[in-house]
């Protein structure tokens, strides 16, 4: 498992040995080598942020021709990947694709230590040894952003801390007519389950922050009485209509674009909704707050990787890495990564940009003080190593999810269902 400290250095932004890179206009010549690379669309990342990201680097490595990819849906890209290795077609280059599964099989390059000596993490989410994803990145996973006008409103005066808070906050808001959640699902799923990695991470991992590498080793259960609690929280929310089953129908955009047009008073989501919030019209003030425990005690989620995957069978396997290294520590690309999705670059030498907006701001304050205090845990079910998952698995817990919103599956059923598709994923 990751450690926690390991997290808390992503703060460590002014080092004074800097390791991001300046555009020099470098390059090896010779013949143009062609790599294809899977990218994946959202509100934050635009087909024009992709297609200007990937110009920074080859304007930098003209020798290098890139074949842009998109996955079909948001979260689809890993079983994408899946369909074109299937095919013959595996990318020569993935960004925050899965690597469980792939890394077994052999089919991703291991990141050798001096190809990582950039990144503040190096041996980040290790797998039977190996790193075949960069470390690029930390995300918290989820916070809370709200809708300050419809706080006021309801006469909810001070942000959440404690579960019990946080169903007063919502009851408040149901009394006034106003939606407490915004949740979505549909193509995505993930939006459905942001609720339950909040509630799972600060409850479970607050306890055991070794619970799923437990799991893994046969030790725990998701049936067991620790995480049915946790997952009781979230059926609990669904159960006082707190959350809306018609809301899983809306895809990832579709959520986004609900919240920011006021249709609910609280959105939990990945920090990288912080660029939205920035940058995209609406009404309101918005703030943030961290994921409410059950007695109020600091626990924060997060995760650090969801860099880029290299096919360790490349046909340009040198020029694929060469492109991979230089996306994720070009210091121009890293600021526009950094204002476009909200993310915390784990690179050594980084320095946030001084004009980054006020949501963002807040939330990079919050997880500041989260590794002050040594309270930064995994965000469940975004692990990409030995301790996550076990592959196929992340799409079940975005069906459960959905299925406790609907009223489908109670959560004492969603846990058992949960062990049951694990053993078939083992």
């Amino acid at each position: 498992m990751r450690r926690a400290w390991a997290l808390g250095a992503a703060i460590a932004v002014v080092l004074t040995a800097c390791s991001v890179k300046q555009d020099t206009g470098g390059s090896t010549g010779g013949d143009v080598k062609e790599v294809s690379f899977l990218t994946f669309e959202t509100p934050n990342l635009t087909p024009a942020y992709w297609d200007a990201a990937i110009k920074r680097v080859t304007d930098k490595y003209p020798d290098i021709k890139v074949n842009k990819l998109v996955a079909p849906t948001t979260q689809g890209r890993t079983d994408y990947a899946k369909q074109l290795r299937q095919s013959g077609q595996f990318p020569d280059v993935m960004i925050a694709v899965d690597p469980a599964g792939f890394a077994e099989a052999g089919d991703l390059y291991d990141w050798k230590p001096d190809e990582l000596k950039d990144f503040q993490f190096p041996n980040a989410n290790p797998i039977k040894g190996g790193h075949h994803q960069l470390p690029a990145n930390t995300q918290t996973i989820p916070p809370i952003y709200y809708n300050k006008k419809m706080f006021a409103d309801a006469g909810v005066t001070s942000t959440p801390k404690t579960w019990a808070e946080l169903l007063d906050a919502a009851a408040k808001l149901k009394a006034k007519g106003l939606q407490p959640f915004t949740i979505g699902g549909g193509k995505d799923g993930f939006p459905a389950s942001m609720i339950m990695t909040g509630v799972v991470s600060v409850d479970v991992y607050g306890r055991t922050p070794d619970w799923l590498t437990q799991r893994r080793a046969g030790k725990v259960k998701f049936s067991d009485p620790l995480f049915v609690s946790a997952v009781a929280k979230f059926a609990d929310l669904a159960t006082k209509g707190y959350l809306s089953k018609d809301d899983v129908s809306r895809d990832y955009a579709a959520t986004e674009q609900a919240f920011l047009d006021g249709k609910g008073a609280m959105y939990p989501m990945g920090n990288w909704f912080a660029a939205a919030a920035d940058s995209k019209p609406h009404g309101f003030d918005i703030g943030v707050f961290n994921f409410p425990t059950e007695d109020g005690k600091l626990v924060v989620p997060a995760y650090t990787g969801g860099g880029i995957s290299v096919n360790a069978h490349a046909k340009n396997l040198d020029a694929a890495k060469r492109f991979a290294i230089a996306f994720q520590t070009d210091k121009q690309q890293i600021d526009v990564s950094v204002k476009a999705d909200g993310l915390v670059p784990a690179i050594k030498g980084y320095q946030m940009p001084a004009d980054i907006g006020p949501v963002l701001k807040a939330g990079y304050d919050l997880y500041k003080e989260a590794v002050d205090k040594n309270a930064v845990v995994n965000s469940f079910g975004w692990e990409t190593a030995d301790d996550g998952l076990l592959p196929g698995m992340k799409n079940k817990f975005y069906a459960v999810a959905q299925d406790i919103v609907t009223g489908r599956k109670t959560a004492v059923e969603a846990c058992a269902f949960l062990d049951t598709e694990w053993e078939k994923a083992k």
